[in-house]
């Protein structure tokens, strides 16, 4: 779990169980990994952990007119600075100072130093468009950051805009920007971070709270008109930005899941997902037409179809193994989502293959494996699926629409999950 800026973690003088996590970022649509595997600080899950020794910046001086001492804050390698730039004759530079309180952890497309966690565009159907998409991603370079208080209770909280390998932050003159009552500047990147925090904390009687944007010095506004419009929402003084079990934060082309380090303690592991996996096999599920056994395949390949793979009819939720009901002949060539007559009841709808839902750290539960996302097919609990159907996800500059966590494939307006039927042995 350790990447590379992370090496120097630090463990709690109390505690003699290691280091001092803060909490996980899990990226949405990754199925407990990346479609090409996880490497160095691109990953689908990050821990934070606190640092040996801390990295965070507070803001200090600020400097209204280009003067000696702006123009070094913005020169010098070892001084963290912000530049607002009004106009061609105008910049503001607010100088940061190191804030021994805190850890920063910064996120973003950029593969530099300064970026703990590297996150690129995700596709429907949990692909990853790290290298086809470079070019036009929509995720800025240095999207965000995270400040972490060292002592407890740990508060984490959330700013726009991370330092770039000068210890800069730069918003030109297009980006929305403005003084605030205290004289301190503030403005908003380009495509925006948006955040959600849950309401009721992140468990079964979760309810999801409203999209606000976040700014560079991390207060909250309504969401603009679009994505990028230059007018800023209405600030928000009544919310923060800190973030809490479940928060979500949207940069644009990747969601991020933040999980505190005592919301994962309650949440069930791998093993035990796989432990369901095997109560769920040991079953012996039967296909009703071909009577074979089914079964659902390791956590390990979780990707790869299988000759005793469950498949579901979504409308009905009767679960049979691959048949050619109706002519089709190769589950490989199966039209995705294609309507089939479940030969059960008659219903007709989209025919698929059933795949457990691996990431641990989307579950509001230990629940069984019991209903079905429509139309993807992950399978998890019935309060995971009834937590996260009814949660918006930003898409695009202007739309919102629910999605499976695990693919973040958008989920059918009319019905967004199913509970699966298995047909018992009959011996």
């Amino acid at each position: 779990m350790f990447s590379s800026g992370q090496e120097n973690i630090s463990t709690s003088p109390t505690s003699t169980k290691g280091p001092v996590k803060y909490g996980e970022l899990i990226v949405l649509g990754c199925n407990g990994t990346l479609p090409n595997g996880d490497k160095g600080r691109r990953k689908s899950r990050f821990a934070l952990y606190r640092r040996n020794k801390s990295n965070g910046v507070k803001p200090s001086t600020v400097h209204t007119s280009c003067t000696p001492q702006a123009a070094k804050a913005i020169s010098s390698k070892e001084q963290h600075s912000i530049s607002y730039t009004l106009s061609r004759a105008q910049t503001v530079v607010v100088e940061y100072t190191h804030d021994s309180a805190t850890d920063m952890f910064q996120i973003g497309r950029s593969t530099e130093n300064p970026i703990d966690f590297v996150v690129t565009d995700m596709v429907p159907g949990g692909q990853s468009n790290a290298d086809s998409q470079a070019l036009q991603s929509t995720i800025s370079r240095f999207a965000c950051r995270i400040i972490c208080q060292r002592n407890p209770p740990y508060t984490a909280r959330i700013y726009a805009a991370g330092f770039d390998s000068s210890k800069n932050i730069f918003l030109g003159e297009k980006a929305a920007k403005w003084t605030m009552r205290d004289g301190q500047m503030d403005g908003l990147t380009t495509n925006g971070v948006l955040v959600m925090h849950p309401r009721f904390g992140f468990c079964q009687d979760s309810k999801p709270g409203l999209w606000r944007e976040i700014s560079v010095c991390g207060n909250v506004f309504t969401l603009r008109d679009t994505r990028s419009a230059q007018q800023r929402g209405k600030m928000v003084d009544s919310e923060s930005n800190e973030l809490v079990d479940g928060s979500l934060i949207d940069l644009c082309g990747a969601t991020l899941l933040w999980r505190t380090a005592e919301g994962l303690a309650h949440t069930p592991t791998v093993k035990h997902l796989e432990a369901l996996r095997q109560e769920l096999n040991a079953g012996r599920p039967q296909c009703p037409v071909g009577f074979n056994t089914l079964a659902f395949p390791s956590l390990r390949r979780k990707d790869v179809l299988d000759e005793k793979q469950p498949w579901a009819y979504l409308h009905c939720g009767h679960v049979h193994g691959y048949h050619a009901w109706g002519g089709r002949r190769d589950p490989q060539v199966e039209e995705k989502g294609q309507e089939r007559e479940c030969p059960m009841c008659r219903a007709q709808g989209p025919y698929v293959p059933l795949w457990l839902g691996c990431e641990a750290g989307f579950y509001v539960d230990a629940g069984p494996p019991t209903h079905a996302f429509v139309p993807c097919g992950h399978v998890c609990s019935e309060k995971t699926t009834m937590y996260w159907r009814q949660i918006l996800m930003p898409h695009g500059t202007h739309t919102f629409h629910a999605a499976c966590p695990f693919c973040i494939h958008p989920l059918n307006a009319e019905s967004s999950c199913i509970k699966l039927i298995f047909q018992s042995p009959l011996d």
